[in-house]
């Protein structure tokens, strides 16, 4: 049962940066996505290159946050003439009647990808925050970007009924409507799938954790998981995560893990570190 551990977030605080880099040297952690335009992408910049074994991807940014290009250049992306929407419903919403225009899509995640290879970090896979590229509008103009800067990985986004189930809490009537919610778009899974192949990148069979983010208990949450995972070696799951050491930089951010982020680092570094991990160079054949 190939696993990857990816820390989401990279770049956010020091403290987000602490925490990854001590979770990658007590082999816990198999990779970092980093974004572009943290107020700590220098200090995640270091700290990659001071742990080179790290693989280091981009947490693509399309929703609440500011671009890495000026918001002139992509007036539908940053409407406010300043930053991306604040809010997911907003964008989607927009998305789905044609407000978002696909070539600035491109544009602001290659600009993006380029900011992070300009720093000297090999790239190794995308993904996007709030996994906004579950859907197919988003996708397109991301796998364009990412064949551009010649990226070979992107996240699976879509999560698997097993660690659906496998979710503690999964039945209650919060986490029904979030389960709804994802539930729904596994319908585009199939046609997920088509377009990275066709871009030619690789992926993972899915990614799990995605419905128990920000939950109290992650231990019982993570053992939970690990249990319910099909033991099939052909098979390559990405677990996402979001650790931390709070700090005051956190508290001013606009985020709701917060005490979370705490939680799963310890639990991460507590049931981690004797399961052989995965990592995206896996993923890519010899013959790429």
């Amino acid at each position: 049962m190939p696993l990857i551990v990816n820390a989401d977030d990279f770049g956010l605080t020091p403290g987000v940066n602490r925490s990854i880099a001590e979770l990658h040297r007590a082999h816990a952690l198999s990779s970092a996505t980093l974004m572009a335009t943290a107020a700590f992408f220098d200090d995640a910049v270091a700290t990659a290159h001071a742990n080179p074994q790290l693989e280091v991807g981009c947490h693509i940014l399309l929703v609440d946050g500011t671009p890495a290009l000026p918001p002139e250049q992509i007036p539908t992306l940053c409407p406010n003439g300043q930053s991306f929407r604040p809010s997911l419903i907003a964008f989607v919403r927009d998305l789905f009647t044609f407000r978002i225009r696909a070539v600035e899509i491109t544009a602001e995640a290659t600009a993006q990808l380029r900011r992070l290879q300009n720093a000297g970090l090999r790239v190794s896979h995308i993904d996007t925050h709030k996994h906004t590229h579950l859907f197919s509008g988003i996708l397109r103009p991301l796998l364009a970007a990412a064949q551009a800067a010649q990226v070979p990985a992107i996240r699976n986004p879509f999560e698997p009924d097993w660690a659906l189930r496998a979710t503690p809490g999964a039945k209650s009537a919060s986490f029904r409507l979030r389960r709804l919610a994802v539930t729904a778009l596994q319908s585009q899974h199939r046609a997920f799938l088509r377009s990275v192949r066709a871009s030619r990148l690789a992926t993972t069979s899915g990614t799990i954790g995605v419905l128990a983010t920000g939950t109290t208990d992650v231990k019982t949450t993570l053992r939970s998981l690990l249990a319910a995972m099909p033991a099939n070696p052909q098979q390559t799951w990405e677990l996402v995560c979001h650790p931390g050491y709070p700090d005051q930089q956190l508290d001013q951010v606009r985020t709701r893990l917060r005490a979370s982020r705490a939680h799963e680092h310890a639990a991460l570094l507590e049931l981690l570190p004797n399961i052989p991990l995965a990592s995206w160079r896996d993923l890519i054949s010899p013959t790429r």
